[in-house]
């Protein structure tokens, strides 16, 4: 029995190794990511402190005018970007041919967007917090392997 057009011995998707890690990697950031920002998200919402371990500015970075965006904690946005990304890694790991163009403009979002709160971190609110640059971790990692993923041919 012959295997249909596209399809390879190495994943039965049409992907090569490589592309199946990557994206296998990639979900598991975002899932983490999702983790995270919900935590921050339920916090927000329910009035917590949130605890720093390397920085002292928690407090003030999350209960800052840039902590949400038209009264949606922005920790809930960024759960959001998280599942987008980790749907669309997922379609990805199994062949769907838009799915990493998707997931290239998902994470160039995130990307940007983290570089922005990076910047009202250090020179509007002159205070980081940690949750932040975990998250700000997550997404640099992210980027640099969706950067890094060989392209298909």
């Amino acid at each position: 029995m012959s295997k249909p057009a596209g399809i390879t011995a190495e994943t039965g998707t049409g992907l090569s190794r490589p592309h199946v890690i990557v994206y296998t990697i990639t979900a598991v950031l975002a899932a983490l990511g999702i983790g995270e920002t919900t935590y921050l998200t339920a916090s927000h919402l329910a009035g917590a402190n949130v605890v720093c371990v390397a920085s002292s500015g928690c407090s003030e970075v999350l209960r800052s005018v840039y902590a949400s965006v038209g009264g949606i904690p922005l920790a809930a946005i960024g759960a959001l970007g998280y599942f987008a990304a980790f749907s669309t890694a997922i379609l990805a790991a199994f062949g769907y041919r838009r799915a990493p163009d998707a997931l290239a403009i998902i994470v160039g979002l995130m990307f940007l967007t983290t570089l922005w709160l990076l910047y009202v971190q250090a020179f509007l609110l002159h205070a980081f917090c940690d949750y932040c640059l975990l998250s700000a971790a997550l997404v640099f990692l992210l980027a640099g392997l969706i950067i890094a993923v060989p392209r298909r041919s």
